[in-house]
């Protein structure tokens, strides 16, 4: 059985508890991307051009730095990265993550929450950042999925 992680970056909690929820329906491991700096409600304010989310975002090459790393990260055959959809892809900082490790000859399946925006190219864009890993289209999920739920989706790669 391949030894399995779940990674997530949350700004609101939603992240967290559909991740959390995940990692114990498939035992996996929980890991929590925790920026550098944690994010403020100005921060988050998507109508602001200014906020820091939506500088962040309007900067592809923008890489928030992460508080800490996960360790032991060539155990995980399997890593599941959740976020929540911001501005129709990840968060730049889920591009800091997928920068941080040597993915090669791994399966990351990109998971994302959002009350109605989609996962957009955010398995394409992973891939161009961990190109000798095998990243997967991914899928959007609700607040409220279910544990059974999240758990036939990712059984397709335990």
């Amino acid at each position: 059985m391949s030894k399995v992680l779940v990674a997530y970056f949350s700004a609101s909690g939603v992240t967290a508890k559909v991740a959390d929820r995940m990692a114990k329906e498939i035992g996996a491991e929980l890991f929590e991307i925790e920026p550098e700096t944690p994010y403020t409600n100005e921060d988050l304010n998507w109508q602001d051009k200014g906020s820091r989310s939506s500088v962040e975002m309007n900067d592809r090459r923008c890489r928030p730095a992460i508080r800490s790393r996960a360790e032991n990260m060539d155990q995980y055959d399997v890593i599941f990265v959740g976020f929540p959809v911001w501005w129709y892809r990840e968060p730049s900082i889920i591009d800091t993550f997928m920068e941080a490790y040597d993915f090669s000859k791994k399966t990351v399946v990109p998971f994302a929450t959002s009350g109605g925006s989609q996962i957009g190219d955010s398995g394409k864009n992973m891939q161009a950042l961990a190109p000798d890993a095998k990243v997967m289209k991914g899928q959007r999920f609700a607040a409220g999925t279910s544990g059974k739920v999240l758990a036939e989706w990712a059984s397709e790669w335990l």
